[in-house]
Protein backbone atom coordinates (compact mmCIF):
# COMPACT_ATOMS: atom_id res chain seq x y z
CA UNK A 1 0.00 0.00 0.00
CA UNK A 2 2.84 2.42 0.84
CA UNK A 3 4.50 1.57 -2.49
CA UNK A 4 1.34 2.68 -4.32
CA UNK A 5 1.37 6.02 -2.48
CA UNK A 6 5.04 6.51 -3.29
CA UNK A 7 4.45 5.71 -6.97
CA UNK A 8 1.44 8.06 -7.10
CA UNK A 9 3.44 10.81 -5.36
CA UNK A 10 6.33 10.38 -7.82
CA UNK A 11 3.97 10.51 -10.82
CA UNK A 12 2.20 13.59 -9.45
CA UNK A 13 5.53 15.35 -8.78
CA UNK A 14 6.79 14.44 -12.25
CA UNK A 15 3.57 15.78 -13.79
CA UNK A 16 3.84 19.03 -11.81
CA UNK A 17 7.51 19.34 -12.81
CA UNK A 18 6.66 18.79 -16.50
CA UNK A 19 3.82 21.33 -16.37
CA UNK A 20 6.07 23.95 -14.75
CA UNK A 21 8.79 23.45 -17.36
CA UNK A 22 6.24 23.45 -20.19
CA UNK A 23 4.70 26.71 -18.94
CA UNK A 24 8.13 28.31 -18.58
CA UNK A 25 9.04 27.33 -22.15
CA UNK A 26 5.73 28.72 -23.42
CA UNK A 27 6.38 32.00 -21.57
CA UNK A 28 9.90 32.28 -23.02
CA UNK A 29 8.57 31.47 -26.50
CA UNK A 30 5.97 34.21 -26.17
CA UNK A 31 8.65 36.65 -24.98
CA UNK A 32 10.67 35.85 -28.09
CA UNK A 33 7.57 36.46 -30.27
CA UNK A 34 6.99 39.77 -28.52
CA UNK A 35 10.66 40.68 -28.99
CA UNK A 36 10.45 39.92 -32.72
CA UNK A 37 7.27 41.97 -32.94
CA UNK A 38 9.14 44.95 -31.44
CA UNK A 39 11.89 44.58 -34.05
CA UNK A 40 9.33 44.23 -36.83
CA UNK A 41 7.57 47.44 -35.76
CA UNK A 42 10.84 49.39 -35.84
CA UNK A 43 11.89 47.90 -39.18
CA UNK A 44 8.52 48.94 -40.62
CA UNK A 45 8.97 52.42 -39.17
CA UNK A 46 12.40 52.61 -40.78
CA UNK A 47 10.93 51.38 -44.05
CA UNK A 48 8.24 54.07 -43.88
CA UNK A 49 10.90 56.78 -43.44
CA UNK A 50 12.76 55.77 -46.59
CA UNK A 51 10.33 57.27 -49.17
CA UNK A 52 10.41 60.59 -47.32
CA UNK A 53 14.19 60.61 -47.30
CA UNK A 54 14.33 59.73 -50.99
CA UNK A 55 11.87 62.49 -51.87
CA UNK A 56 13.77 65.03 -49.78
CA UNK A 57 17.04 64.20 -51.54
CA UNK A 58 15.40 63.88 -54.98
CA UNK A 59 14.37 67.51 -54.85
CA UNK A 60 18.04 68.50 -54.73
CA UNK A 61 19.74 65.63 -56.56
CA UNK A 62 17.39 64.42 -59.27
CA UNK A 63 20.28 63.02 -61.34
CA UNK A 64 21.18 60.39 -58.69
CA UNK A 65 18.72 57.86 -60.12
CA UNK A 66 20.85 54.76 -59.38
CA UNK A 67 21.01 55.60 -55.66
CA UNK A 68 17.24 56.14 -55.50
CA UNK A 69 16.60 52.81 -57.21
CA UNK A 70 18.95 51.04 -54.79
CA UNK A 71 17.21 52.57 -51.78
CA UNK A 72 13.80 51.62 -53.19
CA UNK A 73 14.94 48.03 -53.79
CA UNK A 74 16.30 47.84 -50.25
CA UNK A 75 13.01 49.11 -48.84
CA UNK A 76 11.10 46.49 -50.84
CA UNK A 77 13.39 43.77 -49.50
CA UNK A 78 12.75 44.98 -45.93
CA UNK A 79 9.00 44.91 -46.45
CA UNK A 80 9.06 41.40 -47.92
CA UNK A 81 11.43 39.87 -45.34
CA UNK A 82 10.02 37.04 -43.28
CA UNK A 83 11.91 35.96 -40.21
CA UNK A 84 15.10 37.14 -38.58
CA UNK A 85 17.54 35.84 -41.23
CA UNK A 86 15.82 37.57 -44.17
CA UNK A 87 15.18 40.71 -42.12
CA UNK A 88 18.86 40.86 -41.15
CA UNK A 89 19.95 40.58 -44.78
CA UNK A 90 17.38 43.19 -45.89
CA UNK A 91 18.47 45.49 -43.07
CA UNK A 92 22.09 45.16 -44.19
CA UNK A 93 21.07 46.09 -47.75
CA UNK A 94 19.02 49.06 -46.50
CA UNK A 95 21.86 50.34 -44.32
CA UNK A 96 24.24 50.30 -47.28
CA UNK A 97 21.72 52.03 -49.54
CA UNK A 98 20.93 54.69 -46.94
CA UNK A 99 24.64 55.29 -46.46
CA UNK A 100 24.97 56.02 -50.18
CA UNK A 101 21.87 58.24 -50.08
CA UNK A 102 23.36 60.26 -47.23
CA UNK A 103 26.66 60.49 -49.05
CA UNK A 104 24.78 62.04 -51.99
CA UNK A 105 23.04 64.47 -49.63
CA UNK A 106 26.42 65.75 -48.44
CA UNK A 107 26.91 67.48 -51.78
CA UNK A 108 23.84 69.68 -51.19
CA UNK A 109 24.23 72.15 -48.29
CA UNK A 110 20.68 73.49 -48.80
CA UNK A 111 19.34 69.99 -48.28
CA UNK A 112 21.36 69.48 -45.09
CA UNK A 113 19.99 72.79 -43.78
CA UNK A 114 16.39 71.86 -44.57
CA UNK A 115 14.19 71.57 -41.48
CA UNK A 116 12.30 68.65 -43.02
CA UNK A 117 15.54 66.79 -43.72
CA UNK A 118 16.78 67.46 -40.19
CA UNK A 119 13.54 66.04 -38.80
CA UNK A 120 13.89 62.94 -40.97
CA UNK A 121 17.49 62.56 -39.75
CA UNK A 122 16.33 62.72 -36.13
CA UNK A 123 13.58 60.17 -36.77
CA UNK A 124 16.03 57.83 -38.48
CA UNK A 125 18.51 58.10 -35.62
CA UNK A 126 15.73 57.41 -33.12
CA UNK A 127 14.52 54.43 -35.16
CA UNK A 128 18.04 52.99 -35.46
CA UNK A 129 18.41 53.23 -31.67
CA UNK A 130 15.08 51.48 -31.17
CA UNK A 131 16.02 48.72 -33.62
CA UNK A 132 19.26 48.15 -31.69
CA UNK A 133 17.43 48.01 -28.35
CA UNK A 134 14.72 45.68 -29.71
CA UNK A 135 17.40 43.47 -31.27
CA UNK A 136 19.27 43.16 -27.97
CA UNK A 137 16.06 42.27 -26.13
CA UNK A 138 14.98 39.75 -28.77
CA UNK A 139 18.38 38.06 -29.00
CA UNK A 140 18.65 37.81 -25.19
CA UNK A 141 15.19 36.24 -25.01
CA UNK A 142 16.02 33.82 -27.83
CA UNK A 143 19.27 32.94 -26.05
CA UNK A 144 17.40 32.12 -22.83
CA UNK A 145 14.73 30.17 -24.70
CA UNK A 146 17.20 28.17 -26.80
CA UNK A 147 19.36 27.48 -23.74
CA UNK A 148 16.38 26.04 -21.89
CA UNK A 149 15.51 23.88 -24.90
CA UNK A 150 19.03 22.46 -24.89
CA UNK A 151 19.34 21.94 -21.13
CA UNK A 152 18.49 18.78 -19.25
CA UNK A 153 15.80 18.12 -18.03
CA UNK A 154 13.96 20.83 -19.97
CA UNK A 155 14.92 19.29 -23.30
CA UNK A 156 12.75 16.27 -22.49
CA UNK A 157 9.65 18.40 -22.07
CA UNK A 158 10.67 20.55 -25.07
CA UNK A 159 10.89 17.54 -27.37
CA UNK A 160 7.60 16.12 -26.10
CA UNK A 161 5.93 19.54 -26.37
CA UNK A 162 7.16 20.21 -29.90
CA UNK A 163 9.25 23.27 -29.03
CA UNK A 164 11.87 24.34 -31.59
CA UNK A 165 14.83 26.69 -31.41
CA UNK A 166 14.42 30.23 -32.70
CA UNK A 167 16.72 32.24 -34.97
CA UNK A 168 18.75 35.14 -33.69
CA UNK A 169 18.44 38.51 -35.45
CA UNK A 170 21.93 39.24 -36.71
CA UNK A 171 23.22 42.24 -38.62
CA UNK A 172 26.24 40.61 -40.23
CA UNK A 173 27.55 43.58 -42.17
CA UNK A 174 27.69 45.95 -39.23
CA UNK A 175 30.12 45.75 -36.36
CA UNK A 176 28.37 45.10 -33.04
CA UNK A 177 26.77 48.29 -31.77
CA UNK A 178 27.58 50.21 -34.94
CA UNK A 179 24.49 51.32 -36.79
CA UNK A 180 24.48 53.84 -39.61
CA UNK A 181 25.72 57.15 -38.25
CA UNK A 182 24.24 60.08 -40.07
CA UNK A 183 26.02 63.42 -39.80
CA UNK A 184 24.72 66.35 -41.81
CA UNK A 185 26.98 68.93 -40.26
CA UNK A 186 29.48 68.81 -43.09
CA UNK A 187 31.20 65.46 -42.45
CA UNK A 188 30.48 62.30 -44.39
CA UNK A 189 27.92 59.64 -43.72
CA UNK A 190 29.41 56.46 -42.35
CA UNK A 191 28.32 52.94 -41.59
Amino acid sequence: MIAVYVIVAVVVLAAIWAVLIFNHLVRLGNEAKRGWSNIDVQLKRRSDLIPNLVEAVKGYAAHEREVFEEVTAARTAMQQATGPAQAGEANKQASAALGRLFAVSEAYPQLRASENFQKLQDELTDTEDKIAAARRYYNQTVYQYNSRLQSFPDLIVAKLGGFHEREFFALESLAEGQLPDVDFSGGTASQ
